[in-house]
C-alpha cells in the first residue's frame, strides 16, 4: 500500500510489533497513539508532531472504518480507511500505521507494547482504558497539549454552514 514517496509504511499489527522489537534491540523509543484522524486537519497534524517528538518512531493506530463508525455514528467517516492510512503515512511525523476494529487501543498496545503512549490532554491518564495495559508493559503515558478550535467536527460544521443551501 504504502508508495515509495511516502514517508511511512501501514503494517499489519504483527508486523508492526516487529518494526517496535527491532527499535527495542537498537535502544530505541518507540511511541504509540491513535485515532480516527478523519479530515485530517492541523489540530491532528500538530498533535503527531508532538507524539513524534516524544520519542524516536511513531506508529499510529487507526481506527478501520466499522470502528469509526461505532464511534462516531453512521455519517462517518467522511474519509474512508485507506485514504486516511495514505494522508498520515505522508507526514514525516509518522513511521508506521497500524488499523484496527476496536473501539479502544487495548488489544493493538498489548501486542505492540510502546515505550510511549501518547493521547490529547482533553483526556485524564486516570481516565485512559488503556492505561492499564501501558503501564503493565513499563511503558508511560504522556497528554499532548489540544490545539482549540481544530476538530473533525468543527471542520465538517464549517463545510456544512458554507454549503447549505
Amino acid at each position: 500500500m504504502s508508495a515509495p514517496n511516502l514517508f511511512g509504511e501501514l503494517l499489519s499489527a504483527d508486523a508492526a510489533a516487529a518494526f517496535r522489537e527491532r527499535l527495542r534491540t537498537q535502544g530505541r523509543t518507540v511511541v504509540f497513539t491513535n485515532g480516527c484522524f478523519d479530515v485530517l486537519h492541523a489540530g491532528h497534524v500538530r498533535y503527531l508532531a508532538w507524539a513524534r517528538a516524544q520519542g524516536d518512531a511513531l506508529v499510529v493506530g487507526l481506527n478501520e472504518d466499522d470502528s469509526v463508525r461505532r464511534l462516531k455514528g453512521d455519517s462517518r467517516p467522511i474519509v474512508p480507511f485507506r485514504d486516511r492510512a495514505e494522508l498520515l503515512l505522508a507526514l514525516r511525523s509518522v513511521d508506521v500505521v497500524v488499523g484496527f476494529s476496536e473501539s479502544t487501543p487495548e488489544a493493538l498496545l498489548e501486542r505492540i507494547r510502546p515505550d510511549v503512549h501518547v493521547k490529547s490532554d482533553q483526556y485524564r491518564e486516570d481516565e485512559l482504558p488503556e492505561r492499564t495495559v501501558v503501564i503493565q508493559h513499563g511503558g508511560r503515558i504522556a497528554l499532548a497539549p489540544h490545539v482549540p478550535g481544530h476538530s473533525t467536527t468543527d471542520v465538517i460544521a464549517t463545510i456544512l454552514r458554507a454549503y447549505r443551501t
